[in-house]
């Protein structure tokens, strides 16, 4: 079996020995490996033949409580064969074993029948706790938070507030954070853990909590959650619900997660790539095919533009036919341009870095480095233009090349806030379709300088 590169030396004798491994032995090659690590390996094994014999036969020799945090971290398509392979009994613990924002997430991977089967065996808290938490629509902050936190109820003297940190800590995502609520369920405030230990056994919450207390919705979009973890440096941020009831927490292992996903989302509209679900590795011919076709036929029918403007000079073309040698160098440099102006302005209003009020100031800015962009390439394509082709073909290349860079870097600048301006994804904003529409718009620029300046012999 061919093993990753990417493995370290306990994962490939985990794999590599795997059938031969029983009590200690078992024990001792799991040593060192994170429930992470070994996820990673059983997602390996799963892709090759007779796999899914090795994963179920490790799992089954592992512990309910390490399987259930080691399933946490498996792929969604993983995670819903493996739950379908188990008897309820078994499935019914692992889910309790989960944090409560992972088992929500393998609860809703099950099919209705199986989740209806699983909630009427569980006790009338967890059941509430599930199904409130499987109710919110993904990519929400509601689908993303946990409700293992710990809450401190207002009024609670310091050594109270201990007491009740003690009772909760062994169950809470985090301990490092606590919120303190009043009689209704809203936040109060929030406290760090040091805070509460070196404050006097006597003090009051209420007067040491910090009250300004920064806390999402349950129906905001996970990436602003992400950006506003990310932003003020946060252990976890609260999430309320409608009446401003605390709900539930999310982490900032969580938020990182959401980061990494949205990074790769954004990355693959940006070469016209549609969403992968479970990920590049898992993912069949047939998806790989329909995520990337629509946005490539359509990017041929654009590129008629192109061809358009090339058949409308052929009189010019055919009377300096040193013009077309010029002609990929051109398009590309304005295309390219184009693409690197879309991407910073992408990533920019993805990290909030860029607004859409600062249009305007991002548009004179760039006209200047357009300019100096183009001025420079320019500067070194004329030289093999007077070489190639001599002095007057030179200074249509050159005078082509500035206004084909601007050109082209404004269209990638603006693109993304027209986009936004109608709702839409400004990563949508792509190099494939930039450069499309820079390249329909070099060509027509290039040959249209050419027959100004050069003109047609006869004419």
């Amino acid at each position: 079996m061919a093993i990753d590169d990417n493995f370290n030396e306990q994962q490939n004798k985990l794999i590599e020995t795997l059938d031969d491994l029983e009590g200690s032995q078992l024990d001792e090659a799991l040593e060192g490996l994170r429930a992470a690590d070994i996820a990673e390996v059983l997602e390996h094994l799963d892709e090759v033949k007779e796999g899914r014999e090795k994963v179920l036969h490790l799992l089954k020799k592992l512990s309910l409580e390490r399987r259930a945090h080691i399933i946490g971290y498996l792929n969604d398509d993983l995670q819903a064969s493996l739950a379908e392979e188990m008897p309820d009994e078994t499935l019914l613990i692992i889910l309790e074993e989960m944090s409560a924002d992972e088992r929500a997430d393998l609860f809703n991977l099950l099919d209705e029948n199986r989740r209806e089967k699983l909630l009427r065996q569980m006790a009338r808290q967890e059941r509430e706790d599930l199904k409130r938490l499987a109710s919110y629509e993904e990519g929400t902050a509601g689908a993303l938070m946990t409700s293992d936190y710990v809450a401190i109820n207002s009024g609670m003297t310091v050594s109270q507030a201990l007491m009740r940190v003690r009772q909760t800590a062994p169950d809470a995502e985090t301990v490092y954070q606590l919120y303190i609520v009043d009689s209704e369920g809203r936040t109060a405030g929030t406290m760090s853990l040091r805070q509460l230990m070196v404050a006097p056994p006597a003090a009051k919450v209420d007067d040491i909590m910090i009250k300004d207390v920064i806390q999402v919705s349950v129906d905001q979009e996970q990436e602003e959650v992400a950006n506003l973890i990310a932003r003020y440096d946060m252990l976890a941020v609260p999430v309320i619900d409608g009446d401003e009831r605390l709900v539930g927490i999310i982490t900032h292992d969580d938020a990182m997660d959401v980061a990494a996903e949205e990074a790769t989302e954004d990355m693959h509209k940006g070469a016209s790539v549609g969403k992968i679900e479970g990920g590049l590795r898992g993912a069949s011919l047939f998806e790989l095919y329909r995520k990337r076709v629509l946005w490539l036929v359509l990017l041929v029918f654009a590129n008629i533009f192109s061809g358009a403007g090339i058949a409308y000079f052929e009189e010019t073309i055919e009377a300096y036919i040193a013009l077309v040698f010029f002609l990929p160098l051109l398009v590309d440099s304005g295309g390219n341009a184009g693409s690197q102006a879309a991407t910073l302005m992408v990533r920019g209003m993805a990290t909030g870095d860029v607004r859409t009020r600062d249009w305007a100031k991002l548009l004179g800015r760039e006209v200047g480095v357009a300019l100096g962009l183009g001025l420079t390439m320019a500067l070194a394509v004329s030289v093999v233009g007077i070489f190639r082709a001599g002095p007057e073909i030179a200074m249509v290349v050159a005078l082509s090349m500035v206004l084909i860079v601007m050109v082209g870097s404004l269209i990638g600048m603006i693109l993304p806030f027209v986009l936004q301006r109608f709702n839409l994804d400004p990563a949508t904003a792509s190099a494939p379709l930039v450069t499309s529409i820079a390249d329909a718009s070099g060509v027509l620029i290039y040959f249209a300088l050419a027959t100004a300046i050069l003109g047609l012999p006869g004419s």
